[in-house]
């Protein structure tokens, strides 16, 4: 109770500028109170209000396994460069970001950036680096998902095709961009051309024929199981994470959470063929979920090309909802529909 009426008679002191000793005393006439102990308990009292809610305090936060003792890519933590930030540290897997702690963090680089760029040209011209960072890195992120569709759109259409035959002329043509090259303007009911050849037809087998139609038949389905099986070989042996759509792990790690290994450069490569196998085979599935996490990994792996958002897991994910966005644009060539997305995420 003293500890609290200290308190109280120090706050009070400060809003009606009162002598603390002479309240103390008029409201507890019997008890002695110490001027010194009233402003030595009011004075650190307000001074961990203040501290408690600093930058430095709030990166000395730790929570027990969420950020590992060992600097990330070698940082150790010395301010002699803009990023040897002090706390800089990757957290575990499967753990949960602490924001505070990493919007502090940026705040402090970019104080420290702001401060350099009065020094010398280099560090001026870092620091206009450190401002466009994120428009470029967004910019990367756009245009390389925009190639990214497009490869896989050709790809699947390409292998979609060939179950049904080949373009002698040009293997790494499909059906219709054969006979385009062909100048035909007319063609069968199936819309094949002279150029355009069947397999039976490889073979010297009449395609309209009864062993024609039974090769076809047989060189669809083992086209389409042998996608499908490469296609899960692939994922099972060299990228587990590139399994199923991706989106509800996106939401996860929009939301703040650490899963290693799920938006990195074997997830993308491995789901980048695979998506075009499964797709190529027959499969009830498409290719517009996976699209967002690919697009996601292009935001994940482009970001450590810029510190600030590569050494930042708060920041990191502005770059992720960014990709997301992109993600769902170029699936479904809607690119408000895309930022409604990334907002509703």
């Amino acid at each position: 109770q003293r500890q609290l009426l200290v308190s109280c008679v120090t706050c009070y002191e400060v809003l009606m500028e009162k002598d603390p000793l002479s309240l103390a005393q008029e409201t507890y006439p019997g008890d002695s109170f110490s001027y010194q102990a009233i402003m030595d308990t009011g004075v650190s009292a307000r001074y961990m209000a203040q501290a408690s809610t600093s930058d430095d305090d709030l990166l000395d936060i730790t929570h027990g396994g969420s950020v590992s003792d060992q600097p990330s890519n070698g940082v150790d933590g010395d301010m002699g460069q803009p990023e040897d930030i002090p706390g800089l540290g990757q957290y575990d897997d499967f753990h949960t970001i602490d924001w505070q702690r990493d919007i502090a963090r940026d705040r402090m680089r970019h104080r420290y950036i702001v401060k350099k760029k009065q020094e010398s040209v280099m560090d001026l011209i870092k620091g206009a680096h450190d401002a466009w960072s994120g428009w470029v890195c967004v910019l990367l992120v756009g245009l390389t998902s925009g190639v990214m569709a497009g490869v896989i759109d050709i790809g699947a259409t390409w292998l979609t095709d060939l179950k049904f035959g080949i373009c002698p002329s040009a293997f790494y043509l499909n059906m219709e961009q054969c006979c385009w090259s062909s100048n035909e303007t007319v063609r069968d009911i199936s819309g094949n051309c002279s150029l355009w050849l069947t397999w039976p037809e490889l073979i010297g087998v009449e395609r309209e024929s009864s062993g024609g139609f039974f090769l076809r038949y047989i060189s669809y389905v083992s086209w389409a199981l042998l996608f499908a099986a490469l296609a899960a070989s692939l994922v099972r042996m060299f990228a587990p994470y590139a399994c199923g759509s991706g989106i509800p792990e996106i939401k996860t790690i929009l939301s703040g959470f650490i899963i290693r290994g799920y938006l990195g450069k074997w997830t993308f490569l491995i789901k980048s063929v695979a998506i075009m196998l499964a797709v190529a085979s027959g499969l009830s599935l498409g290719k517009e979920g996976p699209m967002v996490h690919m697009a996601c990994c292009i935001g994940n792996i482009l970001s450590y090309m810029f510190p600030k958002y590569g050494r930042n897991e708060a920041k990191k994910r502005e770059i992720l909802s960014a990709a997301s966005a992109a993600g769902v644009s170029v699936a479904f060539g809607a690119p408000i529909g895309g930022v409604l997305f990334s907002l509703e995420e």
